[in-house]
């Protein structure tokens, strides 16, 4: 069970060549305010790419 008031939020990495959206994740939202960008495969570019959090 998640707990009331909890930090973690889910968060959907897109790849910023292609904008495809090919990654969830969870992220404490109290530590990270900044957007995450994480190096990341892309199957659709088929290479790693870096992918963003989107809004």
């Amino acid at each position: 069970m998640a707990k009331k008031g909890e930090a973690r939020e889910r968060i959907t990495l897109a790849c910023t060549v292609c904008k495809n959206e090919n990654y969830r994740t969870e992220k404490n939202k109290k530590n990270t305010t900044e957007r995450l960008e994480l190096q990341k495969y892309c199957p659709k570019c088929r290479k790693s790419t870096i992918h963003k959090e989107k809004k």
